[in-house]
């Protein structure tokens, strides 16, 4: 099962829950040694990654990854007198001046038209490095994170290379993945093929408008499940509240306002390791999300 935790606005909690979650339930089928599956934790924030501060993760070597982007052979491209290069590229990275062929990386998409298309063979692919992997090992838990280069203004390729070397082949087990704030396509790229969506927010007017646009994107776009965590409990109004019971989306746990949670997460503590007695309470958070997962693919 994959569960992608999201928000829609930075700041409401969504690694504090997802590093708790992971951890609740990987102590726990460790105790019960029933699971041989490590749990595998993807922090899909690549632009900045922050989940590894908690988990402590020992990371192996960095992977360099990015992109295939082209570049001119110029005794080969006979430049304006063919153009076509450039009039295939749906994202303009390429303009042809006189004999002259400029691209852009920042643009390209890496979808290699132009290469396929260009008659004279003037056009090859080189690989744009555009970030790194790591992963490693965090106690139970299989840990992976990408790293955006900074400069560069695209994070999907990144968050979709780091899926698929985790989870290209398949995987038994659980799965978290830990997206980054907002509903832009790194949020989409990150929730595409997730079994459940779990949406932290906080009661504030800020915190459902955001919330709003998260499950448009989750449920209504992309079909998914969606379940919500209010952090900070206590705080604000009963926007949130009134607003999921009207969409019939389910809350599935409460984390009030509480000093001794914002000192512990401050200091770099996870939730769970800094106040014990909210492990069961993630596990349970856990097992709902397993039980409406279950119940959804049994529905014709």
């Amino acid at each position: 099962m994959i569960i992608a935790i999201a928000s829609g606005k930075g700041g409401t909690g969504k690694t504090t829950v997802a590093t708790s979650l992971a951890l609740s339930v990987a102590e726990e089928r460790g105790g019960r040694g029933d699971d041989p599956t490590p749990l595998l934790f993807l922090d899909c924030d690549v632009e900045e990654p922050n989940a590894a501060l908690f988990l402590q993760p020992r990371l192996n070597h960095p992977e360099e990854v990015g992109i295939l982007i082209p570049e001119v052979d110029p005794g080969r491209c006979t430049g304006s007198a063919c153009g076509r290069c450039a009039e295939v590229c749906a994202w303009h990275a390429i303009a042809v001046v006189g004999k002259k062929v400029l691209i852009f990386p920042e643009l390209c998409h890496g979808c290699g038209s132009c290469t396929l298309n260009c008659p004279e063979g003037a056009l090859h692919e080189v690989l744009h490095v555009m970030g790194t992997l790591e992963s490693g090992r965090a106690g139970p838990i299989e840990f992976g994170h990408g790293i955006l280069n900074v400069g560069e203004a695209m994070a999907v390729p990144i968050i979709r290379q780091l899926k698929a070397k985790h989870l290209a082949n398949g995987r038994n087990g659980l799965t978290i993945l830990d997206a980054s704030p907002g509903t832009s396509c790194p949020v989409v790229e990150t929730m595409r093929g997730a079994d459940f969506v779990l949406l932290v927010t906080e009661p504030t007017p800020f915190g459902l408008h955001d919330l709003r646009l998260a499950v448009e994107v989750a449920r209504d776009e992309l079909g998914l499940p969606v379940g919500v965590v209010i952090n900070r409990d206590g705080l604000g109004d009963r926007g949130v509240e009134d607003y999921c019971a009207a969409e019939g989306i389910p809350i599935l746990m409460r984390i009030p306002l509480d000093r001794r949670i914002a000192a512990a997460i401050s200091g770099g503590a996870v939730l769970v390791d800094a106040l014990p007695e909210y492990r069961p309470l993630f596990v349970e958070l856990y097992e709902q999300i397993a039980g409406k997962v279950a119940w959804g693919k049994e529905l014709p």
